[in-house]
This record gives structure tokens, sequence and C-alpha cells, in this order.
């Protein structure tokens, strides 16, 4: 009896043929004649994979990769989603090591890319990042928001028009709201959210070609997340605009994070769309009950204030009395009822 044999022994004629071009997955075949009729892109990606995932990516394998995809930029787009299709199959069967490790391929690739091809990577690298979101495991969410930080970074040359980012918007909002029972793995995941809804705003923000996030579909989901948020926090403390925040562990806490996010936001508005941040800071206050005691929402309209470009700062005050006037009416209106 033998323990090594050929995927395609005993084959004849046309079944021969048929076998011959299928892709072996015996793992008792060694003969070599089935990888080597795979592309050779293909072969690459899978040389990275180890054959145990505590052992991590191999990286003399992944230097290979990197150098083909540079050589061969047009095969980028196969590259990705074949990584992408690994990665999937590894989701269902809960291999998450290698997963881990397909996602560590994809972040080292999309580093490698020249600007100019990009964008044929970038398709499969956000599926990728969508898949590991829509997971229920804490550490594969964690793990993608952390990698389309890192994309979100990266300059492009020329945007992409047709790219969306509703899901990540709204993946990363309900991520901010996280209700998990363990205080620390909830405290990791609202992080992750906060810095997804960054990343995006960075990504987005700046440039007039692509989704316009100052939109009310998205706001109304990124700025309550970021109050939410800063709500938790023990003691408000609110800095000036000329001053940075050294506090300890800012970055590692969800309040602090939140609010250097909404500093960013803010920040970033031009006087067409600072009302669209406003209003729904006007709402969140208005639906919480957050005017008495009126704290916080000092708090929050001092860090508008200091974070707006100067020569908008009038429209904050205007806005904020409006509301309240318009309040105040609806109010009486209601007690002379």
């Amino acid at each position: 009896m033998s323990f090594v044999k050929c995927c395609f022994e005993g084959g004849e004629g046309h079944d021969f043929l048929d076998s011959f071009v299928q892709k072996c997955t015996d793992p008792g075949c060694c003969c070599g004649c089935c990888s080597a009729l795979r592309p050779r892109y293909k072969r690459l990606v899978d040389n990275i994979f180890p054959a145990s995932p505590q052992d991590g990516l191999v990286k003399s394998n992944m230097e290979k990769l990197t150098f083909y995809s540079l050589s061969s930029p047009e095969k980028l787009d196969r590259i990705g989603e074949y990584l992408f299709q690994k990665a999937s199959r590894d989701i269902y069967r809960r291999r998450h090591g290698f997963v881990i490790i397909a996602m560590e391929a994809m972040d080292q690739l999309l580093v490698a890319c020249h600007s100019q091809t990009l964008n044929l990577f970038v398709e499969s690298f956000l599926k990728m990042v969508q898949k590991l979101l829509e997971s229920t495991d804490p550490q594969l969410q964690i793990l993608a928001t952390q990698s389309f930080v890192r994309f979100a970074n990266i300059e492009e040359d020329t945007p992409s028009y047709h790219r969306r980012y509703d899901f990540f918007v709204s993946k990363f909002s309900s991520m901010c709201h996280s209700n998990v029972g363990d205080a620390t793995t909830r405290d990791k995941i609202r992080l992750a959210g906060i810095q997804g809804l960054q990343g995006v705003i960075r990504k987005t923000v700046s440039d007039d070609l692509v989704e316009n996030i100052w939109e009310a579909q998205h706001m109304d989901k990124i700025v309550p997340s970021l109050l939410y948020n800063m709500q938790s926090a023990e003691k408000y403390e609110t800095l000036s605009c000329m001053e940075t925040d050294t506090r300890e562990g800012a970055e590692e806490v969800p309040a602090r994070l939140a609010e250097a996010c909404l500093r960013e936001l803010v920040g970033r508005a031009s006087f067409g769309h600072i009302r669209s941040v406003l209003r729904p800071v006007l709402t969140h206050f208005d639906r919480h009950d957050l005017w008495i005691p009126n704290d916080f929402a000092v708090h929050v309209f001092k860090i508008i204030m200091f974070s707006i470009q100067a020569q908008y700062s009038y429209s904050v005050v205007e806005a904020l009395m409006q509301h309240l006037d318009a309040a105040g009416g609806a109010e009486r209106a209601r007690g002379s009822v």
C-alpha cells in the first residue's frame, strides 16, 4: 500500500485530461505536477502561508510576491482577489491564524504598491477589510480597522470616483457603541471604531471628487458616535486649539480619542459644511436631554469654537442661538396649551 500517490494516477483519455487541469486538493499528492500548472501569482501567494499559522508569514516568500507584484503590476488585482478568496474560506472555517497572515500580506502589498497602480489593488483590499469587519470576532474587527487606517493614511494621486465608504461609516459607528460585557474588549472595539471613523474622514474630507462625507446620512452616524464616547469621560477638560493633548494614554481612552477626532472633523469643515456638523450635535443634545445640566454641552461647544477656523466661529454662535430660540418657543407653545 502506497502512502504517497499522484492525484492523476489511474486517469485515462478524457477523464485524465479533465483531472489534469484541476487544482490538486489531495494532501497525499506530492508529485509536483499539479502546482506547476497553476498561475505563477497563485503559487507565490500560496507559498507565503506556513504549514502552521503559529509560524507566521513566510517572509522570504513574501519578498518574492512583493517583487513579482512590482514587476507585474497588472497582476495586482488578481493577487488581491486570490488573497481575498483564501481569507474568505479561512474565515468560514474559523482558521483565524491564516486570516491574520492574509491581512498582513495585503498590508505589505498595499504599502509596496506604487501610487499609479494602487487602484488595481485597493478594491480587493477593501473587500478583505469589509469581510473581516463583518466577522463577529473582535480580534478580526480590530485587525481590519488597523489595516483600514493604514490605507487611509496613503495619499493617492488619482481619486477613485466610484469608491464608496457607506459600509465603513456604518460599521465603525456601530463599533463606537459596542456594549460587550468585558470592559477591556469593549474599550478596544470602541477605540477601533473611532480610529476607523478618523480614517474615513481623512480619506474623504479633503477631496471633493470622492464621496461627500458631509452629507447628513454620514454626519448623523459619525457625530453622535463621537459624542457618545466623549460622554463617558469622568472629567471634561477642554484644551484650546493652541494646546496639545499630552495626557498619558490619550490615544488609548475612547473619550479622548473621540474628542481628538471631533476636533479634526470641525477643523476641516469649510463654511458650507459647518452646519452639517452642528445639526447632529444639537439633535444629540435634544434627544438625550444634555442641555441641563449643561456641563457636557459647554464642553463640546468649547471644543468646536477652539477647533473651527476663526473666520467661521460666528456661524456656530448664530446656529446655537437660533436652535435655543426655536426650542424655547416650542416649549412656551406647549406650556400655553
